[in-house]
């Protein structure tokens, strides 16, 4: 077995990754996280629901804030023998440290910590707050992670200044890419009724897929907005049909399509669904259309937050970020409720979600170095 080198980041990304936290099992990686934060003066506060483990640490009690979001629950590791090493046995080679979370985020998670480590014994009387938000319920159906710690936060008064979430942003190299944002996710279930009936009389019965065709081809050609300078325009997909018994010879008695919106911040949930509505009304549809707001599009310009992360990857990694908004949805979506500039900021995600998911060994540290930067460009110059 490959030594693995003595650096403090990679040293608990590997403790990390030992740790089969498939969601929404934490396996003590909160536990061990608190134990590096209450050292440092971090009050530590458990706000478990639902059987989702959930951290909330801050040291000190002054504005401004600056959060360190993240999860530690992990997706599940896929066929085994799949995997060229076991997938909760941390494992270096060729210059990549493997493992479930590698990069979906328990290297971010570590370097999170190292940074704050290190920041707080170079500047103990920094101005305004360090916190961290931590759940293990982003990769499962998260009703009981982030946004139940936010609505705590929220019934207080507790606000946000600032947030990096560690999400794996980049695409070729460490910090080439930062998320300023996400589209928002709508998803709806339409059942359109008809009446079932012989193939042969089709007088004597109604073809719900029939009348709902030209419906589905209107909806798709819409376009729903321009988009603008961070959002491309909103889409709209069918991601699901069916409709009949399987015999060839019945006309079906109803139709059920779901699909799926992905929406700019130009666009909102209210607004789509109308015109979802005008549309199947003035086909005559007889429907019922259930709706399912998973996620709203939150968007954070260019202000202190996006400039101290640009700096702090220009420092440690020498590239230039790009910002975008693409990808799918994150709990920046309910953290933005309490705080007015977040962004995603982590390792390369070309293997998250894959077999032998793994992150670059020389992209740790450098990792680490982003955080601690984006601090001391923060809290070291905070606003008047």
């Amino acid at each position: 077995m490959t030594t693995f080198p003595d650096t403090p980041t990679l040293a608990l990304a590997r403790d990390l990754i030992a740790r089969a936290s498939v969601t929404p099992e934490d396996a003590g990686c909160l536990e061990l996280i608190a134990a590096r934060l209450a050292p440092l003066g971090f009050e530590l506060e458990r706000i478990d629901t639902g059987g989702v483990s959930n951290l909330w640490a801050r040291r000190g009690s002054a504005r401004p804030v600056l959060c360190f979001a993240g999860h530690t629950d992990v997706v599940p590791t896929g066929p085994l023998d799949a995997w060229h090493s076991p997938p909760f046995e941390p494992t270096i080679r060729d210059g990549l440290l493997y493992g479930r979370g590698a990069a979906d985020m328990k290297t971010s998670l570590a370097a999170f910590v190292t940074a704050i480590e290190a920041f707080v014994a170079a500047h103990p009387d920094h101005a305004g707050s360090i916190a961290l938000l931590l759940t293990s319920d982003e990769e499962g159906v998260a009703t009981h992670g982030t946004v139940k710690v936010v609505e705590a936060l929220a019934a207080r008064g507790e606000r946000l200044d600032w947030c990096v979430v560690g999400e794996p942003t980049s695409v070729n190299t460490l910090g080439d890419m930062i998320k300023n944002g996400r589209r928002g996710s709508l998803s709806g279930t339409l059942r359109v009724r008809g009446v079932q009936g012989h193939v042969a009389y089709p007088h004597l019965a109604r073809n719900p897929v029939h009348q709902l065709a030209p419906a589905l081809a209107e909806l798709a050609a819409v376009q729903w907005d321009q988009g603008n300078e961070f959002f491309p325009p909103t889409t709209w997909q069918v991601s699901n049909i069916r409709a009949g018994t399987g015999a060839t010879n019945i006309i079906p008695g109803e139709c059920e399509v779901l699909f799926n919106f992905r929406f700019a911040s130009v666009s909102t949930a209210e607004s789509l669904q109308a015109r979802t509505h005008e549309i199947l009304d003035r086909h005559g549809l007889d429907y019922e259309l259930d709706w399912n707001l998973s996620g709203k599009p939150f968007i954070t310009g260019r202000g202190r937050l996006v400039a101290a992360v640009s700096a702090a990857i220009r420092a440690s990694c020498g590239v230039e970020a790009e910002l975008s908004t693409t990808g799918g949805t994150s709990d920046g979506r309910f953290i933005a409720d309490i705080c007015d500039e977040v962004v995603e900021c982590g390792p390369v995600n070309a293997t998250i979600h894959k077999v032998n998911e793994c992150v670059a060994l020389d992209a740790i540290e450098p990792l680490s170095s982003i955080y601690r930067r984006t601090l001391e460009g923060l809290l070291l110059n905070p606003p008047n």
